[in-house]
C-alpha cells in the first residue's frame, strides 16, 4: 500500500508542475491556488528535514536501548564473559547488527559490573487506537512504576485505551526480523537460509522503496542474519525480534493519523523499546 501511495504522490507532483508550465502567467494574490506548489516543495523541505532529525533521535534511542539490554544480559546471566554468557553474546551481535558503536557496547559492560547500575526489566503494554487498530508496547526500564504511568498517560491523553493483558497479544505472532536495504532474490536467500539451517522464511518488501524484510522463527534470527550476510549484504542490515499481527486492519486515513499519534509519543518515552500495531495501511 504504502508503495502505491510514493507512486500516486509523485504522480500529483508531476501533474502540477506540468500544469504549472502551461498555464497562463497570472499576478497571484495572496490566497490564489498557485501558491500551492510553493507550500507543497516547501512541506517537502520541512519533511525531509524532520525525517533527518526523525531519524538521528531513532540511532541515539537504539544506541540506548542496547545499553540497557546488555546490562540485563550481564546481571541475569552472572558474568561479562561472552563465552559463559550466551545470552550477552547474542545482544552483543545483535547490538552490532544494528550499529551500535563498539565503544557503546563496551561502556554498557563496564556499567553492567558497577554495584549501583540499576537492573533493568522487560514489560509489554497492550492497548487499543482507533479504527480496530490494536498496540503491542515493549518496555525495557529500570523502574516499573515510572514505565507504566507514562505508558497509560500516553495512551490515554490521546483518546486510546490500555487493554487486559491478553487481549490483544493473541493477534500477534512472535517473529525474528532482519531489515536489508536492497531488494533480495528470493530464491537466493531460501537456498542461503537452508544453508544456514532455517526452517521458516518469509520475505518480504520493505517500508521504504529498494529494501527487504524477512520474517523467521525467533528461535533461527541469528542463522537468518548469518545467511543475508552469505548473500554479501553487510552493511546497515538490522535484526530483531517483533510481534506481527495475525489480522491486519485497515484504517481511515484520519483513525491511522490519530493511531500514529499515539505511537509516535510512546516511542518518544524512555522505558519503551518499540511498539508494534495491525494497521495495514
Amino acid at each position: 500500500h504504502q508503495r502505491n501511495m510514493k507512486v500516486s504522490i509523485a504522480g500529483v507532483c508531476l501533474l502540477l508542475s506540468s500544469a504549472a508550465a502551461f498555464a497562463p502567467q497570472q499576478k497571484a494574490s495572496p490566497a490564489s491556488p498557485s501558491t500551492s506548489a510553493t507550500v507543497l516543495f516547501g512541506r517537502a523541505a520541512a519533511v525531509r528535514a524532520a525525517t533527518k532529525g526523525k531519524t538521528d533521535a531513532k540511532k541515539a534511542k537504539t544506541n540506548a536501548l542496547y545499553g540497557k539490554k546488555i546490562i540485563m544480559a550481564v546481571k541475569q546471566g552472572g558474568s561479562a564473559d561472552t563465552n559463559a554468557n550466551r545470552a550477552l553474546a547474542e545482544v552483543i551481535k545483535a547490538a552490532k547488527a544494528n550499529s551500535v558503536p563498539v565503544d557503546n557496547i563496551n561502556r554498557a559492560i563496564k556499567r553492567a559490573s558497577e554495584t549501583d547500575t540499576a537492573n533493568f526489566a522487560e514489560s509489554t503494554f497492550e492497548a487499543y487506537g482507533f479504527g480496530g487498530a490494536s498496540l503491542v508496547i515493549i518496555c525495557l526500564s529500570d523502574n516499573a512504576n515510572r514505565c507504566t504511568a507514562d505508558v497509560k498517560s500516553t495512551v490515554n491523553k490521546r483518546g486510546g485505551k490500555i487493554a487486559e493483558q491478553g487481549s490483544v497479544l493473541f493477534m500477534y505472532d512472535r517473529k525474528g526480523k532482519v531489515e536489508i536495504p536492497a531488494v533480495v532474490d528470493e530464491e537466493e536467500l531460501l537456498m542461503a537460509a537452508i544453508d544456514a539451517g532455517c526452517d521458516d522464511m518469509e520475505l518480504v518488501e520493505g517500508d521504504e522503496e529498494g529494501t527487504s524484510v524477512v520474517y523467521t522463527d525467533p528461535k533461527e534470527t541469528n542463522a537468518m542474519m548469518d545467511a543475508v550476510k552469505s548473500l554479501g549484504f553487510e552493511e546497515n542490515v538490522k535484526m530483531g525480534l517483533v510481534y506481527v499481527s495475525k489480522a491486519p486492519v485497515e484504517c481511515s486515513d484520519e483513525e491511522f493519523e490519530k493511531n500514529m499519534e499515539i505511537i509516535d509519543a510512546l516511542e518518544e518515552l524512555d522505558d519503551v523499546d518499540s511498539v508494534e500495531h495491525n494497521m495495514s495501511n
